[in-house]
């Protein structure tokens, strides 16, 4: 929006991704004044990734025509695991090599400026509860589906980090105790990532394919096309039964993790999103996995919770995590 329409005082976010840096200043009401994205090169190490956040805050502040010390302060959003009060990633599975890194020292450092440090899913969960899909609630859980699970946890303006900064590591929930369960990149079997993320519904399509399923998505595969939860997606919307059958299994043991967070946070309002969640609202394989993880919480969970909980889509789509890093650097100055 105009500078001049914007209320002072600014925030800075700055969302780490395996691939991509994105960073966003926002006014005071959480509206966004300038955008700023570039790769990650995760391959050049953190310090200099570090750096190039600790400039993009300085960008940030010139597209919008301030001075970088006009800003009050910088969220930055980081996959962990973390250790939030020292500031450190102590491992990130995508960043090779990025172990035991003071990523928020650094970061302040470059850019001068006090950084507010988070997980990703917590950052674009408290995006989502600020300024998107759920700022009409007072509690919030989102879920990210993509290459992983994440998860984020906001009850009024608490953000659920816990006592060791692990806190809602949503996709890391056990939803299969069996032996045979499907194995977790984290090392653990079992777990809602194994089960929901982009990684699992490629596996699992794999899988089915090497078993002598047919179809669309099958030949597809065999043509030479990639297999990714786009096509399977895609597939879906035309009616083939394997990945139709993929894309309701993930709803499926999306909604059975659901039940166990409704059941112990009991929050207003679920909200899903990340970069799988097949198309959303607007098209009809996302209203029926959105409506097949609405059926499986209603078959599990108690009938107060079935009926009134909110689950749904978010809207912040890749912004939520820059967004939310802001939010998060804004609700540390002591700002409701």
């Amino acid at each position: 929006m105009p500078l001049a329409e914007a209320r002072q005082p600014f925030y800075a976010g700055v969302d780490l991704g395996g691939t991509n840096i994105k960073a966003a200043l926002v006014d005071d009401l959480g509206r966004v004044v300038a955008f700023h994205t570039e790769k990650t090169h995760a391959d050049r190490g953190p310090e200099d990734a570090a750096a190039r956040m600790g400039e993009a805050v300085h960008v940030l502040a010139r597209r919008a025509g301030l001075a970088t010390a006009e800003l009050a302060a910088v969220g930055v959003g980081s996959p962990g695991p973390l250790d939030l009060q020292a500031g450190t990633i102590v491992r990130a599975g995508n960043l090779v090599g990025w172990d035991n890194f003071p990523l928020r020292d650094r970061v302040a450092a470059h850019c001068g400026l006090p950084v507010t440090f988070a997980n990703d899913a917590n950052a674009a969960a408290f995006g989502e509860f600020w300024v998107g899909a759920g700022r009409e609630y007072d509690s919030l859980v989102l879920l990210t589906l993509g290459t992983g699970v994440g998860g984020g946890i906001i009850i009024g303006d608490l953000n659920v980090e816990g006592a060791h900064s692990h806190g809602s590591e949503c996709g890391h929930m056990i939803v299969d105790p069996a032996e045979t369960a499907r194995m977790c990149p984290c090392g653990h079997s079992g777990h809602l990532e194994a089960y929901c993320s982009a990684k699992s519904l490629v596996a699992r399509a794999e899988e089915a394919i090497a078993a002598g399923a047919t179809g669309a998505l099958a030949a597809a595969v065999a043509a030479g096309e990639p297999l990714t939860p786009i096509l399977v997606g895609r597939e879906a919307e035309a009616g083939d039964g394997l990945a139709t059958e993929l894309v309701m299994e993930t709803a499926r043991w999306l909604g059975i993790g659901m039940v166990s967070l409704l059941h112990a946070i009991d929050p207003e309002a679920v909200m899903i999103g990340g970069a799988m969640t097949f198309g959303g609202e607007k098209a009809p394989v996302g209203r029926a996995f959105l409506e097949r993880v609405r059926a499986e919480v209603r078959r599990r969970t108690f009938p107060t919770l079935a009926e009134k909980t909110v689950i749904g889509y978010a809207s912040l789509g890749g912004d939520a995590g820059s967004i939310g890093a802001a939010g998060l650097a804004r609700l540390a100055a002591g700002k409701r």
